[in-house]
């Protein structure tokens, strides 16, 4: 089972560039378009929409790819 992320938390994934770290802003339960892509979230598939620390760009990320920092 995937680890469920609230706003505030603190989270970490790859990009093609490393790690990332940033902020959970929100969880999506509905499809939605960041910027120029369709982000398919559903109530059974949620993303979270987070905000990087370095330079503030959203996007969204399954909670599988996700890791939770203290």
């Amino acid at each position: 089972m995937s680890e469920t992320f609230k706003a505030g938390d603190k989270v970490e994934w790859q990009s093609s560039q490393g790690t990332v770290r940033g902020t959970v802003k929100k969880k999506l339960t509905a499809p939605t378009d960041i910027k120029q892509h369709h982000v398919a979230a559903s109530a059974d598939h949620p993303e979270y929409l987070v905000v990087s620390d370095k330079t503030g760009a959203e996007a969204a990320h399954k909670a599988s790819a996700l890791k939770k920092v203290h």
